[in-house]
């Protein structure tokens, strides 16, 4: 059995960040990891723009100006505009090469054709310059920059379709227990209904991993060691949901044995979740994970996806940690670390009840855990706490 701390530093050493690089459409890339440096195709805005609806003018000395014309968003027209002439403008409109400025339509009259300047007028105010927000040529994302919503956006502006990124892993999730249905069956008397595998891949979803496959095995070893010996074969990482532990109808652990997976650590000196198992064979992660769900995501959360997060090229990969003032009491039994499900608001965390390694209840309102390492044995109100930062 090892210490957490141990077993991160283990985990961390024996994960590699991908070199498989994958083109995939803009619109399909958040989350990514951008593999190479994405150069800007055109000048944004391309051309001379103008920032508002107002009144383009040819010159700003004068107060009165004749007006002729309009120019709209989208036209491909430059209207010759002389020193004492205006034409209406809106925003995002191409401005008339000869404009020294644009007035917002606030600040102006028109009578009779003529537009009179409530207030003076600065040079190429209101104009966005070509090339303003980035130029040809120029970097317009860099590698390692992480995918977002905006950043689609921003490549969708600048006319980039395509782009190159680290590859994500390849998922199964392997659900084991005869006593597991799915939910919307009638339960039977000693039966469950299955909720890790839904959970697990809800998770990985919300933090971008989209390539799942779910396996259901029965407790029996001839099966659970051929699910297992095919998901090795076909994905970069296996997670395993229960069996793990050593009842007479727990095979996982035989059956990664007798497949002869390379073994890093089986059991954390940790609550919850001490019977989790890490293991490599040829270029895949294998995760056992405890049965209980809330045993289970803890150490998802820990250990599972800084792992499959550094793997997909993300430089900092590790969840948040930061400390917090605690508004609660807890006291420790035993000597093992401890994760305990938390609300953290402004910079006060309150531990929940209910954190038996069962219960999902408190998981479901949480968005902390709070550590307590194996030398911390009790937690008073006031004291301050170390917290790992749920996404």
């Amino acid at each position: 059995m090892v210490p957490v701390e141990k077993a991160l530093q283990l985990v961390d050493s024996h994960i590699t960040s991908t070199n498989k690089i994958v083109t995939i459409s803009v619109s399909e890339s958040l989350g990514f990891v951008l593999a190479n440096d994405v150069l800007s195709p055109i000048n944004m805005p391309p051309f001379r723009q103008s920032a508002m609806d107002g009144y383009a003018l040819g010159s700003i000395e004068e107060k009165a100006f004749s007006l002729k014309g309009e120019v709209q968003a989208g036209d491909d027209k430059d209207p010759e505009l002389k020193k004492g002439e205006a034409i209406r403008i809106f925003t995002g409109a191409p401005v008339p090469s000869e404009a020294k400025a644009v007035i917002m339509q606030e600040k102006i009259e028109v009578n009779d054709n003529k537009v009179i300047l409530l207030e003076s007028v600065k040079p190429n105010a209101n104009i966005r310059p070509a090339g303003e927000q980035i130029k040809e040529g120029e970097i317009a994302l860099t590698k390692g920059t992480i995918i977002n919503a905006a950043g689609i956006g921003y490549l969708a502006t600048l006319g980039i379709t395509h782009i190159e990124v680290y590859k994500k892993p390849s998922i199964a999730i392997i659900t084991t227990g005869n006593e597991l249905v799915p939910p919307g069956q009638k339960l039977k008397y000693g039966q469950i209904y299955e909720s890790n595998s839904v959970m697990l891949s809800s998770a990985l979803k919300t933090s971008g991993f989209a390539d799942i496959s779910f396996y259901k095995v029965e407790d029996e070893y001839q099966a659970t060691r051929s699910i297992i010996e095919k998901t090795i074969k076909q994905c970069d990482v296996v997670l395993i949901s229960g069996g793990i532990s050593v009842g007479d109808y727990d095979f996982v652990g035989k059956a990664l044995r007798d497949l002869q997976v390379d073994e890093i650590f089986y059991k954390v000196k940790q609550k919850p979740g001490k019977p989790l198992y890490f293991a490599q064979k040829d270029r895949t992660t294998i995760f056992a994970l405890p049965g209980n769900p809330a045993s289970s995501l803890s150490c998802f959360y820990v250990y599972v996806l800084p792992a499959l997060q550094k793997t997909s090229g993300l430089q900092d990969y590790r969840l948040k940690r930061s400390t917090s003032i605690s508004s609660s009491g807890y006291s420790k039994k035993g000597e093992r670390a401890e994760f305990l499900k938390a609300i953290e608001k402004d910079n006060t965390v309150t531990i929940l009840d209910g954190q038996a390694s069962s219960m999902l209840r408190s998981f479901a309102l949480a968005n902390a855990l709070v550590y307590l390492p194996e030398e911390v044995s009790e937690i008073n109100p006031g004291d301050t706490i170390q917290i790992i930062n749920l996404p």
